[in-house]
């Protein structure tokens, strides 16, 4: 996904709209794989059913990269709020009254 577009959207909630779309990448290759399995399958829709698994695959492997990198900026983002969090309260607890 682009950069500008996740200014847009939090990256949680991304994250979550990639698990729901990798989720339903698995279950389209799982019926894929059933299909295929089926013995009574011409040539032509064998390979049509192969393309189709290929696809898949691909597709699900990319968005297991995207959301790796999602957990890592989420990841980041938290660190990132914790020390700014430790920070102020450091600050809170020794500013002089």
């Amino acid at each position: 996904m682009t950069k500008k577009k996740r200014e847009n959207v939090g990256v949680a909630l991304e994250i979550d709209g990639l698990e729901e779309k990798l989720s339903q990448c698995r279950r389209d290759l799982e019926t894929v794989t059933t299909r295929l399995e089926r013995a009574e399958l011409s040539p032509e829709a064998r390979r049509s059913l192969e393309k189709e698994k290929s696809s898949l695959m691909s597709k699900a492997s990319s968005y297991e990269k995207e959301l790796r990198l999602l957990r890592q900026e989420n990841r980041k983002n938290m660190l990132l709020s914790m020390a700014i969090f430790v920070l102020l309260a450091l600050v809170y607890a020794y500013w002089p009254l």
